[in-house]
């Protein structure tokens, strides 16, 4: 592993912890909303999709030096919001950096 890609896994890691920890927020969050049951359900699905993101990076993190797991991941990232999906982005982006500098013509 070279040290973009290093430096890129860590990114990666970080982005979907935070990801994890902001979609935990989201589905415990809900419940202290019970006036309108429309956006609880809007709330409560971005809570879960954000959720399932952060796990999709955190175990793909290992895997960012890869080529098919630095496109699956920045595209994760740019479906996620707010500073873990930003991290996860540049994480992506370093992963494929290293990626295509491995591969030779």
């Amino acid at each position: 592993m070279t040290s973009i890609s290093y430096a890129g896994y860590i990114l990666v890691l970080i982005g979907g912890i935070l990801l994890i920890i902001f979609g935990l927020i989201g589905l415990l969050g809900t419940v202290l909303i019970p006036f309108s049951p429309l956006y609880y359900i809007g709330i409560a699905a971005h809570g879960l999709v954000t959720l399932i993101i952060g796990i999709i990076c955190v175990f793909g993190s290992k895997y960012v030096g890869t080529l098919l797991w630095a496109i699956i991941l920045l595209i994760l990232g740019i479906i996620a919001t707010g500073i873990g999906g930003t991290l996860v982005i540049l994480g992506a982006l370093l992963g494929l950096i290293s990626s295509l500098m491995k591969t030779k013509p």
